[in-house]
Formats: structure tokens, C-alpha cells, sequence
């Protein structure tokens, strides 16, 4: 009997990478909940940290204090300047509360290709669980009676770049993040497939028609 390890320890990593982009989708509120597709703040959702004193919300309620009012004024020689007026105070609010947004929403990307990074990356995070699941159920009870290649630096690989991508915020450095995910995910699933696509049984069989089912979840991009 053949010892499973490599296969074990692929899907060892690739658990480790599932549950990095689940987080990410969880913090980003592009999973499910309040934040999946068809809720009311679905487009528009961007992550922010907790309100803070320094935060834009504060800087719009509160003026500045008469007495610094009244300096400005005597030091400029004129009537005091309207330090607490909304225009002041919403530009100071904005600047105050820069840091709060992973990125500025003028900067950001647009709805629509906010909905497709998150199409995608829900894409590679559904695709990844069957993998998991096909390899638990089909191909571990395969490997213990029959050996077949199992390429272990691929999902290595896989674990890194989603590490690297839950680091990145929205922009071209997370697109080619998750692109370089989706395609490591394919050669994963294409590698086992031609592992397997040699053997005889009808469980090898079965497993590849689930390999497949997956590949076709996995468009080129």
C-alpha cells in the first residue's frame, strides 16, 4: 500500500490558501452575508476601519473651537475666519480620514470592476474547496491502493501567491495576484488529471470526470 504523505501534504496547502481567500472575502464583504451579490451595499462596499476621533465623521459634526477662530482673525487683521464651516471641515475631514480606506474612493476601481474581481476571486475560492473535496473523498482512497504522481511544489505555490494576493490592495498588483492564482489552480488540477488519465478503474474515472468538472469552472482569463 502506497503511502498518501504528498497528497496529504498538498492538500495541506491548499487548505491554507482556501482559508486565506475566505478571510479575504469575509474582511472585503465579497463572501456570504451581508456583503454577497444582490445586497444593498454590494457595489458600493469598501472596507474601512473603525471610526476613530480623527475620522471624517468627527470633522464634519464638531467646528473648531471660537477661541482659534478668533485668532485667525486677529493675526490675518480681518473678521475671524469661518474655520468650522462645512467646506473647511469636509476638507479636513477627508484629509484626516485618508488613512481609514485601503484606497481613496475616487481612486478606486469602478463598481463594475469591483464586481468582476469579486466574481473572480469567488471563481478560484469555490473552485479550490471542490478541489479539496475531490481529493479527500476520491483521490486519497486511489492513492493508498494505487500510486499516482502528485506534483506538491504546485500547491506550494498556490498557498504563496494567495498569501502575497491578501496582502494587496484592490489594483493591477492584486489583479495579477489572482490571476497567477486561477492559473496555479489550473495547472493543479491539470497535473492530477494526467496523473490519473492512465489508470484503469472506473474510480480513476470518476475522479477525473470531477477533475474535469472543475477545470471547466476555470476559464482562461
Amino acid at each position: 500500500m502506497t503511502s498518501p504523505a504528498p497528497l496529504v501534504a498538498s492538500i495541506s496547502h491548499q487548505l491554507v490558501a482556501l482559508q486565506t481567500l475566505q478571510l479575504l472575502q469575509q474582511e472585503w464583504g465579497w463572501g456570504d452575508g451581508p456583503g454577497a451579490p444582490g445586497s444593498p451595499r454590494d457595489t458600493d462596499h469598501v472596507p474601512t476601519a473603525a471610526p476613530s476621533s480623527s475620522g471624517p465623521m468627527r470633522a464634519l459634526r464638531q467646528p473648531e473651537p471660537e477661541e482659534e477662530g478668533r485668532d485667525v482673525g486677529a493675526t490675518n487683521g480681518g473678521a475671524p475666519e469661518q474655520t468650522g464651516s462645512p467646506e473647511v471641515e469636509g476638507v479636513r475631514g477627508a484629509e484626516s480620514g485618508a488613512e481609514l480606506l485601503p484606497f481613496p474612493r475616487e481612486r478606486g476601481p469602478c463598481p463594475l470592476a469591483r464586481m468582476a474581481m469579486r466574481s473572480a476571486l469567488a471563481r478560484v475560492v469555490d473552485s479550490t474547496s471542490e478541489l479539496v473535496s475531490v481529493e479527500q473523498t476520491l483521490l486519497g482512497p486511489l492513492q493508498q491502493e494505487r500510486s499516482f504522481p502528485i506534483h506538491l511544489k504546485d500547491s506550494v505555490e498556490f498557498r504563496n501567491i494567495c498569501s502575497h494576493l491578501a496582502l494587496q490592495i484592490e489594483g493591477q498588483q492584486f489583479d495579477r495576484d489572482l490571476n497567477a492564482a486561477h492559473q496555479c489552480l489550473k495547472t493543479i488540477v491539470k497535473k492530477l488529471i494526467q496523473s490519473l488519465a492512465n489508470l484503469p478503474s472506473d474510480a480513476h474515472m470518476v475522479a477525473c470526470a470531477s477533475l474535469r468538472q472543475i477545470l471547466q469552472n476555470l476559464p482562461d482569463t
